[in-house]
């Protein structure tokens, strides 16, 4: 038996059981020792790290209220709201609930339960006890016969549990209790340290034949030492163990961060194979989105918005922040794969010029500040739709290429004299806001100390203002070759497209020669006819985008056919002229070394 001398018997106490796995039902059992007369409990609306209301409550089904023995009826179980409930009951016996929750979600934000596989997160499945949420949480995972050759892992720390996880972990309060997903099942386990910090990599649903568990740990090692390093120089983190779940799923792609945990979800073609010497983009993706959700360990767990200070876990918390604690995360993600020998500086130039890229081709970018962007996340990020790209710009992107402006300023103006980075600006942060709180104006104070000189003009245009950031200008300064290179057509036309047997138009960007034309989200592009010619003469059918320069050959004009709520339209489309796309390249390889190596 494993324990831990966290033993302190809690006040609330969440048994979780398998109720059935073929129906994705949880079974949860809450034990309140010493309930209110008038008891209210509620389930989130929302997780920490993704800002969007999500409901949690409409997969909980069955509450029933029992004080005593078993056989009396049940309490009386007043719904309140959409979350919350109320239970009038005796202070002087324990109040027990139990639910089920059902769990068919396969993302890192809720839960999911099937034959070979677990997973859950707090927020989904542990009612929040009004009045108790300070005092100390026991989570209890039984094993059962359903469960047969399965294991647990969750960054919880252990009360009394056997050798494959099961029984009883300890939270100090509710946050740390839903701030510790699950996983459950037969998945593989490795482990390291790194600064002297234990660390566990768990992977589910990997091809066992293929799949390079040695390298996953090694090169994982080698982005939490860099990171480490890169916050508290020779000195260990804040946190005592850490915990990588990863599940590899035909297709998808997400990170969810927690306190001394994160939640990942991958391809399962992108993980790092036996006897393949060569990394794949896909899998240096993946070790992106490691390094990323690692970071955060830091800057927005502990380091966080003021206004998530407390969270409100049934409404939604607003912050204009999102654009330093995801932008310059994501800014330093890759960065971080660079300084950890896991990337070359030419391979790190591609993947900016891919960021780069996906922010100048969004019309979104002069009319959303990443300001904006943050405050309306809950809206519109995470519910995008035809108009998003027209209309918002991604604080995760764009605020990425704030940081890289604000690093390569700091860095022109200091060369010569203090030689003030963005790393010291983030490890100034950490101290100033003692690993806590902070707000816009504490980057102010920060910037203005290294910088030596107010950079509210900086901050004012490329956070809370719409126009273009100065990127060509300081990346040539530091060695980097900016080049202009053909755009595909689908960016020349102005349109995102899915190609099936036709052209399916999913997007028409703002400002187009597609716009101008018509186009809208919805329509088929059938085919094409000549403009001014007769039709029975010129007509092709179209089933690539591709297929627009074969058939229009040097045109200037053409006519698009195109199926629309099943009527047949014909639309002219000027050809606009050729637009170009950025590709940087190494041109100075001393002067990039001296940004992109760190001097911690």
């Amino acid at each position: 038996m494993a324990t831990s001398t966290r033993n302190t018997p809690a006040p609330l106490h969440y048994r979780v059981e398998v109720g059935n796995l073929h129906a994705h039902l949880f079974r949860v059992t809450l034990t309140i020792a010493k309930p209110a007369a008038l008891q209210r409990v509620s389930l989130p609306v929302w997780i920490p790290g993704s800002y969007l209301v999500r409901e949690f409550s409409k997969n909980l089904q069955g509450l029933q209220a029992h004080q005593g023995s078993r056989s009396p009826a049940p309490l009386a179980v007043e719904q309140l709201d959409k979350c919350s409930w109320q239970i009038a009951c005796s202070p002087a016996s324990a109040l027990v609930l139990r639910y089920e929750v059902y769990a068919h979600d396969n993302s890192v934000r809720t839960a999911w339960l099937d034959a070979s596989r677990g997973f859950f997160n707090g927020t989904s499945l542990c009612l929040k006890v009004e009045g108790q949420e300070a005092l100390a949480h026991v989570l209890e995972l039984p094993a059962s016969k359903a469960m047969s050759g399965w294991s647990v892992a969750t960054g919880l720390a252990p009360q009394k549990i056997d050798g494959q996880g099961f029984g009883c972990y300890v939270a100090a309060d509710y946050d740390e209790l839903v701030d510790a997903p699950v996983e459950m099942g037969p998945f593989w386990s490795g482990s390291f340290t790194a600064r002297g910090v234990p660390h566990r990599f768990v992977v589910a649903g990997a091809a066992a034949a293929s799949f390079d568990g040695a390298r996953l740990l090694a090169d994982t090692q080698k982005i939490c030492e860099t990171e480490i390093r890169f916050w508290h120089g020779s000195k260990k983190p804040p946190f005592t163990n850490y915990l990588f779940m990863l599940n590899a799923v035909d297709d998808g792609y997400g990170g969810l961060e927690h306190r001394n945990s994160t939640a990942l979800i991958c391809t399962r073609k992108d993980l790092p194979r036996q006897g393949d010497a060569k990394v794949s983009d896909g899998y240096t993706t993946l070790r992106g989105l490691i390094s990323h959700e690692y970071f955060h360990t830091w800057n927005v767990k502990r380091l966080r918005p003021a206004e998530f200070e407390s969270y409100r876990h049934d409404r939604e918390n607003y912050t204009e922040l999102l654009w330093f604690f995801e932008g310059f995360t994501s800014y330093y993600d890759d960065l971080l794969l660079r300084r950890a020998g896991l990337l070359d500086n030419a391979g790190y130039l591609k993947l900016l010029t891919t960021a780069i890229n996906q922010v100048l081709q969004a019309p979104g970018r002069l009319v959303q500040s990443v300001a904006e962007a943050s405050f309306d996340a809950w809206v519109k990020f995470y519910r995008p739709d035809e108009n998003t790209p027209n209309a918002t710009i991604s604080y995760y992107a764009k605020g990425a290429l704030v940081a890289l402006c604000l690093d390569l300023t700091l860095r022109s103006e200091g060369r010569t004299t203090h030689g003030a980075t963005l790393d010291d600006a983030m490890r100034a942060l950490w101290k100033r806001c003692k690993a806590g709180a902070m707000r816009e104006l504490d980057v102010a104070a920060v910037l203005e100390t290294l910088g030596l000189r107010s950079f509210a003009p900086e901050l004012a245009a490329w956070v809370h203002g719409r126009g273009e950031l100065p990127l060509k200008e300081l990346l040539e300064q530091h060695g980097v070759a900016v080049l202009e290179e053909p755009a595909q057509l689908a960016q020349r036309l102005g349109l995102r497209v899915a190609e099936n047997h036709s052209v399916q138009i999913k997007t028409v960007l703002r400002g187009t020669a597609a716009e101008q034309a018509g186009f809208s989200a919805g329509d088929e592009w059938l085919g094409l006819e000549s403009a001014g010619k007769p039709q029975a003469d010129t007509g092709w059918r179209m089933s690539r985008l591709d297929d627009l320069t074969l058939y229009a050959g040097d045109a200037k004009k053409v006519i698009a056919l195109v199926s629309r709520d099943k009527r047949l339209v014909r639309l002219e489309l000027t050809l606009p002229p050729p637009l170009t796309t950025w590709r940087l390249a190494v041109k100075n390889e001393a002067r990039i070394n001296e940004w992109l190596e760190s001097k911690a």
